[in-house]
């Protein structure tokens, strides 16, 4: 009979049967061998015991003995937990340790009760009890089936703990305690707000996080983290508070009635802006909070977006206040956020491809140089151009990252294609604003192209007007100086769609110019874009500044170019922008092959 319970049981726990329904049926097992027990499982937490199973008992004494204190007068089962020992009780009427519970069993009929305790190790988990309706202890062979049934027992419990504390690790931020990211995902998942009851998420990011870090060092930072953890947690309950990574924080905010979000946002700030103590150095936390009301005709996730693009708002123009998501709070604002989403994801599949598009001579169209153009493939395989997520590029994280996928990926090709002996000469890669402002811009080129074999005199570093004179702190005009003297060749692209003028190119320290496309369009005889696109020609060339045209798209226009003194040009009259095999064969095809001066055709360098 043992036998058969134990395999019985050991089959419900190897399924993951639900702890009590395993218990009970080890209860019930017991109690059709044995006439005239009640069997029960408690659970211990060290304090108090409360009730697993006890299927022949009634449900209202299972209640009135849950959470009954561990200790020495405890009844049987709080007694044996206490002392860590089984404990024989012949007699419930007359024993002092039933003084306070004698009335509940006595009512039942239960006269005596004989409790031994589970234990894991050295600590009591739980109690395993039989009840007689008459004054009497065990016999010979209940000692032997209950010692089988506390194995049991202490088996199944051990196991429940095992899930509960996996679950709680997954569903658990290590630094705070706080529910993590899985567990908020879950919790839209399956959300089921109470009828008549308003529901919304508010996101909060921490505005200073970076500089605590930076400042303090990582041990400041973590415990800034720590204390935003535990007042958003006072202010909006813990059981709704989430640490979502970083330094980003999610509230799931439930109302009574209709919902106050604004209301409940102003709560956190205030909770958040006394000083703190952070490692030792005195910090005061702030966050700015981004939030969005659920309604009837959105799912959770949809609401989740909306908050995020409440706080895309509210870090853009409120840092360190709350903006509540309405329907008109920005397209503009609303693509940014989708396209920064898009590129994201893509990323992280690894759908970020760089396209090449020649650089060619006027005069012979040979391709003396290619640029590299990021491109993003959908999910279905289409190839979407970098102008329909340019949005994103706005993200400075997002758009460092794309920068190093490029930079990887540039070099890789350009090692293949020396590798295959082509006529490559210089590839140009697009550089943003925030690839100067997080710093370390040389050493990460310098890096790149060293682990793929690829000298740096092959490479180009192309920046627009609006990036290269638009700061006002020349951040990024000292760092392309420090590129320059490096030996590396900076072009300064889209001339004459930003800030630059003719006289910019007597301060501005660029190698190549490249003339936009709106200028090349405008190159007929009666248009006054001729008179600039010579003007910058003569310039550039006393200069000794190359210059290419950007955006040729007939013959008509090269034509012209060429007769103005441009001798080298871009756009789809040569070539469309093409993937790294297709680049390849067009430079095997049109690359321009250097040959010695002084032969029939003299050799043409993008970048001399």
């Amino acid at each position: 009979m043992i036998l058969e319970l134990q395999n019985a049981i050991l089959e419900m726990i190897a399924k993951g049967q639900p702890l009590a329904t395993t218990l009970s049926a080890l209860c019930s097992k017991v109690e059709a061998a044995i006439p005239g027990i009640a069997a029960t499982v408690l659970k211990s937490d060290g304090v108090r015991l409360s009730t697993l199973a006890a299927p022949s008992l009634p449900t209202s004494y299972s209640a009135a003995v849950d959470g009954v204190k561990i200790g020495p007068y405890a009844g049987s089962c709080g007694t044996a937990a206490f002392l860590g020992s089984p404990v024989v009780v012949t007699d419930i009427e007359t024993n002092p340790i039933w003084t306070d519970y004698a009335a509940l069993a006595l009512a039942l009929g239960l006269k005596a009760c004989w409790s031994s305790p589970i234990k894991s190790g050295d600590r009591v988990i739980g109690t395993f009890a039989f009840y007689y309706r008459e004054n009497r202890g065990p016999s010979e062979l209940e000692q032997t089936i209950v010692d089988a049934c506390v194995h049991l027992c202490s088996i199944a419990i051990e196991r429940e703990e095992r899930v509960a504390e996996r679950q709680r690790l997954t569903y658990t931020d290590g630094l705070t305690g706080l529910h993590n990211r899985a567990a908020f995902d879950l919790a839209l998942r399956t959300l089921t707000p109470p009828a008549n009851h308003g529901w919304g998420i508010i996101i909060a990011d921490v505005d200073n996080l970076k500089p605590v870090n930076d400042t303090f060092g990582h041990a400041a930072g973590d415990a800034l983290i720590r204390v935003l953890a535990e007042r958003i947690a006072t202010a909006a309950g813990r059981e709704r508070t989430y640490r979502l990574g970083g330094d980003e924080f999610a509230i799931i905010a439930v109302g009574e009635g209709e919902l106050d979000l604004q209301r409940k946002a102003i709560q956190i700030l205030r909770v958040l802006e006394p000083p703190t103590d952070c490692a030792g150095h005195v910090v005061f936390p702030a966050a700015t909070l981004g939030g969005a009301l659920a309604t009837d005709d959105i799912d959770p996730e949809q609401v989740r977006q909306n908050a995020d693009i409440a706080l895309y708002h509210a870090k853009e123009h409120a840092r360190g206040q709350f903006v509540e998501y309405h329907s008109g709070l920005g397209t503009a604002l609303t693509r940014r956020f989708r396209a920064v989403r898009d590129v994201s994801l893509a990323l992280s599949e690894n759908r970020i491809e760089a396209y090449y598009q020649p650089i060619v001579r006027l005069d012979t169209r040979e391709a003396v140089g290619l640029e590299a153009l990021c491109r993003m493939k959908t999910n279905s395989g289409d190839v979407v151009a970098a102008a329909h997520f340019h949005e994103a590029t706005k993200d400075a994280h997002v758009a460092s990252t794309l920068t190093e996928r490029m930079l990887a990926k540039v070099a890789k090709d350009m090692r293949t294609w020396l590798d295959d002996g082509l006529p490559l000469q210089h590839v140009g890669v697009n550089l943003s604003a925030a690839d100067f402002r997080k710093g370390g811009l040389r050493d990460k080129i310098c890096r790149v192209f060293e682990d793929a074999d690829v000298p740096l005199d092959h490479l180009i570093l192309e920046v627009t007007e609006s990036v290269y004179l638009g700061q006002r702190d020349h951040v990024v005009a000292d760092e392309i100086k420090a590129l320059r003297l490096e030996g590396l060749k900076v072009a300064l692209d889209d001339f004459g769609t930003g800030y630059a003028s003719l006289t910019h190119l007597l301060t501005v320290p660029v190698d190549i110019i490249k003339i936009d496309k709106s200028f090349i369009d405008r190159t007929s005889i009666d248009d006054a874009g001729m008179v600039i696109v010579e003007g910058v020609l003569s310039i550039a060339g006393k200069l000794g500044i190359r210059v290419v045209a950007e955006g040729i798209e007939d013959e008509e226009q090269a034509r012209r170019l060429e007769a103005f003194g441009c001798r080298l040009g871009q756009g789809y009259l040569f070539a469309r922008a093409m993937d790294a095999l297709k680049a390849g064969q067009f430079l095997s095809a049109r690359g321009q092959r250097l040959v010695r001066r002084g032969s029939f055709s003299e050799p043409l360098r993008y970048s001399s």
